[in-house]
């Protein structure tokens, strides 16, 4: 795996693009000079999260054979108040859509946070994680 960043502009604007030439547009918060030009590194460690468990999460449903027919996925994350500010708490809420078993969905939650998401396991260490979902019929 293999990322690289170029500085686009201003001080704090780098462009990440992976190995496949997908790329993604960084800066710094403002307060300290960023520019609002694209996501911070923090957020970006969230959106990681999110595509991480969200990715296992439909992986999971599918091969239990529950008919997903869409996932949304809102993460809330406050750091701690000291350099560094790491997460402190990251709070992932799933709104799942279609005819799903609950116990099947739990089980889902518990794997991809006990032990497929790579992401989880790694902010887990610093950060509590909790988990919750809602599941609206189809």
């Amino acid at each position: 795996m293999e990322i690289n960043l170029i500085r686009k502009s201003g001080k704090f604007n780098f462009e990440a693009e992976n190995e496949t030439g997908f790329t993604v547009e960084l800066d710094a918060n403002p307060a300290i000079g960023g520019e609002g030009k694209g996501f911070r590194p923090m957020e970006m460690l969230l959106v990681g999260l999110g595509g991480c468990s969200g990715i296992d999460m439909v992986n999971i449903l599918t091969k239990q054979k529950e008919d997903l027919a869409d996932i949304k996925i809102n993460i809330k994350a406050s750091r701690v108040q000291a350099e560094p500010a790491i997460f402190e708490e990251i709070n992932i809420q799933f709104n799942l859509t279609g005819n799903l078993s609950v116990a099947k969905v739990e089980r889902a939650l518990q794997m991809t946070f006990d032990k497929y998401c790579s992401v989880s396991n790694i902010l887990g260490r610093s950060a509590t994680i909790n988990f919750s979902y809602s599941i609206n019929q189809a």
